[in-house]
């Protein structure tokens, strides 16, 4: 879970292999819990099912586009499902922002194959750190340097 301004704030355990994005969701989150009821929840349509298994006003997803048939031989969404898509997709960008920024960090990017146990939630947990750390520098540098008068040139 990340915030808007690309901090993340709460990492999942890892799972091995291929595994749905919403399924590790119901795993780590139970249904049966009240997780959302407070909080904007912002998900993409790897998480289908959701609105209907956990309670919360809050649950943003994008509409998906129907599926081609003999009815429906040319289906589309309308102009208001496209806009409501286009504005969730803009405050998601960030989120997979997030996400890219810990990867940039090779370890959680290539096959890893340390068979310590845990050690897989240890690196990721280590790399958010980094990155979320990596943010914090630049937010005050780049406030010290705007208070000061001072122009950094990057090159």
């Amino acid at each position: 879970m990340s915030l808007p301004d690309k901090l993340i704030v709460f990492l999942g355990r890892t799972f091995s292999g291929h595994n749905h994005d919403y399924s590790m969701l119901k795993q780590e989150l139970p249904p049966e819990l009240d997780w959302f009821t407070d909080i904007h929840v912002r998900v993409d349509l790897g998480y289908l099912g959701i609105q209907s298994d956990y309670r919360g006003d809050q649950i943003d997803i994008p509409t998906k586009k129907p599926r081609k048939s003999k009815k429906n031989p040319n289906p589309q969404l309308s102009d208001e499902q496209k806009a409501a898509n286009t504005v969730l997709s803009q405050v998601r960008i960030f989120i997979e922002h997030a996400i890219g920024g810990m990867k940039r960090y090779n370890i959680l990017v290539h096959v890893f194959r340390n068979r310590k146990v845990d050690f897989e939630d240890d690196a990721i947990g280590v790399c958010a750190g980094l990155w979320n750390f990596a943010l914090s520098y630049t937010y005050c540098m780049s406030r010290r340097n705007f208070h000061s008068g001072i122009q950094l040139r990057v090159q």
